[in-house]
């Protein structure tokens, strides 16, 4: 390939590399659709049953040649893959924006993303071993990581890429074989990109295989099956209740539903809280499980901070996410689309002032305008996840009572609180009941070096950092008796 030249783009999306071979599934033939046009972007036919057989077999096999590859082989593998994804860096984002209607930019974010742990995957190729003291004369005590086996990742298609790789990298790196579910909504962002960057990169056949499928014809099969030792699912709250009574005994590494609050307290800046709540609620259309949810205002700040807030909401630019100038997209289809209107409609009737609204446009109608509503944390935009661009605001009477407020939630994943007084943000931080909570931030933030995972019903288990290794490996304690000891029956 010649200097500054593009790579022939990938094809071939009509398969999905199943047991060592990139073939059609053997179920249905589903249309995979732009969700700003409506356009058929591919067709593909889906995985059942009998697919997740035959790819479990092989990845067990593959799983078991590739722990015994020296991380000097490995590691070259996924720089190669961090060189590709720049390579290709117009190709994905293109795909982004089509598959995911995610905007220029949030494509751009997402794709620096995915490199990042791609980068720090290569460092996790090393075996690690501790050497622990013993009472026993002449023993030696080792603790060995070893890869858990075949990792089983299903994932979202609201930041497809970044979802499946952050466990699809670290998991590969550390010995492990993959066999990876992404959503049918985005099944190339999600999963038949990522195979075809890191079989370019040279991973061996069957190390990771993808599974388009749906859940309701595939998701029992996957989890259910003996040969994964580990499930990493990104998802509702609702389908992840149903994995941890299915999956049996295995590793669950949950990643939940949301309920983030943003807790503007009495003497924060009211610019900047009015920013990050912007940001916070309406970014990728609210598409993100760590969307700010619920503005809880302090009452000395509320209606400034209301008046503000509307303003602002008001002056966001939706339309075509392929326009650098556009700042909201579409909502991915047509159920969730119904599903946000409906938790809109539910709230006003339960109470809820609705201050901002707006009717969906676009080829397919899938762009919703920023809506802002209102109201008490019992109402439906409030007490439930909305997964669109929609805010509620609650009014709090003082800091004790904002703190009732961010707490009155099964969720517990992200939280923000702005506040002038940082020691303050960060004692009010840690009596939240979550996983992450940012100050004088906004809810939506991700670091591939930091802790990341959620409380409550939020799910179990962390993303990112050295935290990551607890989730795809197991620990093998292995002794050495150097002298002979006397056995005492």
């Amino acid at each position: 390939m010649a200097d500054n030249q593009a790579p022939a783009p990938y094809t071939g999306f009509d398969r999905m590399p199943m047991a060592g071979q990139w073939r059609p599934g053997s179920g249905s033939v589903m249309d995979d659709v732009n969700p700003y046009s409506g356009e058929v972007i591919t067709k593909l036919a889906l995985a059942d049953a009998s697919d997740v057989d035959r790819t479990y077999d092989t990845a067990r096999e593959a799983q078991r040649e590739w722990a015994r590859t020296p991380a000097e082989e490995k590691r070259p593998i996924f720089k190669r893959v961090a060189q590709i994804m720049g390579e290709r860096h117009a190709e994905v984002a293109d795909w982004l924006v089509r598959e995911a209607g995610a905007t220029h930019d949030r494509a751009e974010v997402e794709i620096g993303i995915v490199r990042s742990i791609i980068a720090a995957a290569a460092a996790k190729t090393e075996e690690v071993m501790l050497t622990v003291g013993s009472d026993v004369p002449g023993k030696e005590n080792r603790v060995y990581r070893r890869p858990a086996g075949v990792v089983t990742v299903i994932s979202p298609w609201n930041w497809p890429l970044h979802l499946s790789n952050r466990s699809v990298a670290p998991a590969l790196a550390l010995g492990n074989a993959v066999v990876l579910k992404p959503s049918e909504e985005t099944p190339v962002t999600g999963g038949l990109l990522l195979a075809k960057v890191f079989e370019e990169a040279g991973l061996p056949p069957g190390v990771l295989s993808v599974l388009v499928g749906r859940g309701g014809e595939i998701g029992d099969a996957l989890v259910q099956h003996p040969v994964p030792r580990v499930i990493s699912f990104t998802g509702s709250t609702r389908v992840g209740l149903g994995i941890t009574t299915k999956a049996g005994i295995k590793r669950l590494s949950l990643e939940l539903g949301g309920n983030a609050p943003l807790v503007v307290l009495d003497d924060a800046d009211l610019e900047l809280a009015v920013e990050l709540a912007a940001f916070g609620s309406y970014y990728h259309q609210g598409q993100i499980c760590m969307a700010t949810n619920r503005v809880i205002v302090d009452a000395t700040l509320h209606d400034e901070f209301v008046e503000r807030f509307v303003e602002t909401a008001r002056g966001l630019r939706t339309g075509d996410p392929a326009h650098p100038a556009t700042q909201l997209g579409p909502v991915i289809n047509d159920t969730q689309l119904r599903t946000i209107r409906e938790k809109v409609s539910r709230a006003v009737s339960q109470g809820a002032g609705l201050l901002l609204s707006g009717e969906p446009s676009g080829p397919a109608g899938h762009v919703l305008p920023p809506q802002v509503l209102l109201g008490s944390n019992e109402v439906a935009t409030a007490a439930e996840e909305v997964f669109g661009p929609v805010a509620t605001i609650i009014k709090a009477d003082g800091e004790e009572d904002a703190l009732r407020l961010a707490n009155a939630t099964e969720f517990g994943l992200a939280s923000g609180v702005i506040t002038r007084d940082v020691e303050r943000g960060v004692r009010f931080a840690l009596r939240v009941e979550a996983g992450m909570t940012h100050v004088n931030d906004s809810t939506v933030q991700d670091d591939e070096h930091i802790a990341f995972g959620g409380e409550k019903s939020s799910g179990v288990g962390r993303f990112g950092g050295h935290w990551v290794i607890d989730e795809f490996t197991t620990q093998h304690w292995v002794s050495v008796q150097h002298e002979r000891r006397a056995l005492h029956y």
